[in-house]
């Protein structure tokens, strides 16, 4: 047998999780512009999403129990044999159904999407706290880089999807995406090195539940930080932009879809850059790791104000104005930075609290509070775009903002027990 390899297993971890979430990008933009243009409404469109959000947690609940008993390339090889057949049974939607069929089809297709996505996560994630070396910073570098990567790659999804859609359509484009994960994911199972763990037998399903009070604190400020962004990212801001920028003619649509597509892949893939940069931008190699529960504090304030402000400003601008639109992008993607930083932050704590025995378990129900806040935030960026639009959606951030704050002030110093 090889020796591990622990850097080689995080290449190949890293490649098989951006893989992933090229086409869960594309799918989600995919997904939101089609039912649209085909008369949506924003709760309606947020309710193609629930399954999704609500099948990721009880993966997450699950997975980490399943990855400790069965090992972890067992869940990451499981999330992308899934995702290519969601793609696949997506292909499949007849425009001749009704919209009752139609949104439980695609809604079951989503749940399945949901449920592969936080395997892999999950499993990606655990990975870094058992490959990722100790010394000079090591465990938040390889964190960074992996969760910043991956949100630039999901950035490109929404772009592509956004593209796909205008060019060959729905069908076209998720056959082409399941062929392309399908070649990678069988690359990934031929071509894996050893340095992974393999599972213990003896692991109990009751062990998920952490007894850590950091690990629950800081997962019930996960809750709200996502809620706080799904709120307006979801369904709000596709709507709105889609509103201000299509004439409903055939090409004004896709020039709509293009625009929308390009500010979504701008937000992700900054947040994604900001994310990869935090070690470097909170000075992380040369501070006590105790210092960095303050920071969540501490940013996790900072973030409150920017939607509490363009909420303001758009409450007062009824009408859609140029520059309102131009604060609005330029407010949005300062959110997006903000927001990375506060994620980073969040992403190492969780490995931090953790010890190597429980990580998967520990990461499993974080992803799992994780996910709830997507819910939260997915019901909520419908509902609340349909009773006070845009500004309704952003001031609901803040207030969520408020919550994701309470949670990182419970937080213990001086309670890490990795290098960072």
């Amino acid at each position: 047998m090889s020796a591990p390899n622990p850097t080689a297993a995080y290449v190949a971890v890293t490649a098989a999780y951006w893989a992933f979430m090229l086409t869960d990008g594309a799918l989600r933009m995919l997904v939101l512009l089609h039912f649209h243009t085909l008369g949506f409404s924003p709760v309606q469109l947020a309710y193609l999403f629930v399954l999704y959000e609500i099948a990721g947690i009880i993966t997450n609940l699950s997975a980490g129990w399943i990855a400790a008993r069965f090992g972890l390339t067992s869940t990451l090889y499981a999330g992308l044999a899934l995702q290519v057949g969601a793609l696949l049974a997506l292909a499949q939607l007849d425009p001749a159904w009704t919209m009752t069929a139609s949104v439980v089809f695609v809604m079951s297709v989503q749940g399945v999407s949901g449920v592969a996505k936080d395997l892999s996560k999950m499993s990606a994630k655990s990975a870094v706290k058992v490959l990722a070396p100790v010394e000079q910073g090591g465990l938040f570098r390889w964190v960074a880089v992996l969760t910043g990567s991956k949100n630039a790659v999901k950035g490109l999804g929404f772009l592509l999807g956004a593209v796909l859609l205008g060019l060959v359509g729905l069908k076209g484009a998720v056959l082409g995406m399941a062929a392309v994960l399908a070649l990678i994911f069988t690359a990934v199972v031929l071509k894996m090195p050893s340095g992974l763990p393999s599972g213990r037998k003896g692991a109990k399903f009751r062990e998920v539940f952490s007894k850590n009070p950091d690990v629950n604190w800081l997962s019930f400020a996960r809750v709200f930080l996502f809620a706080a962004r799904d709120v307006w990212f979801v369904v709000g801001i596709p709507i709105y932009f889609y509103a201000v920028l299509s004439d409903g003619t055939v090409e004004g649509n896709r020039a709509a879809f293009l625009t929308i597509g390009s500010f979504m892949a701008v937000w992700i893939i900054l947040y994604g850059a900001v994310q990869a940069s935090a070690p470097r931008l909170l000075r992380a190699r040369k501070r006590d790791p105790s210092l960095i529960v303050g920071d969540a504090r501490h940013w996790g304030a900072v973030l409150i104000i920017v939607p509490a402000v363009l909420a303001g400003l758009v409450w007062a601008t009824p009408e859609p104005e140029p520059w309102l639109t131009a604060i609005l992008v330029g407010g949005l993607l300062l959110f997006g930075a903000l927001f990375a930083v506060n994620s980073a932050l969040h992403s190492y704590l969780i490995l931090s609290f953790t010890d190597p025995e429980r990580v998967t378990m520990d990461v499993g129900f974080y992803y799992m509070a994780n996910a709830t806040g997507r819910l939260m935030g997915t019901v909520l960026s419908g509902a609340s775009y349909q009773i006070g639009g845009l500004p309704l959606c952003l001031a609901v951030a803040a207030a969520l903002l408020a919550l994701n704050t309470f949670g990182a002030m419970q937080l213990r110093t001086g309670k890490t027990t990795a290098t960072v």
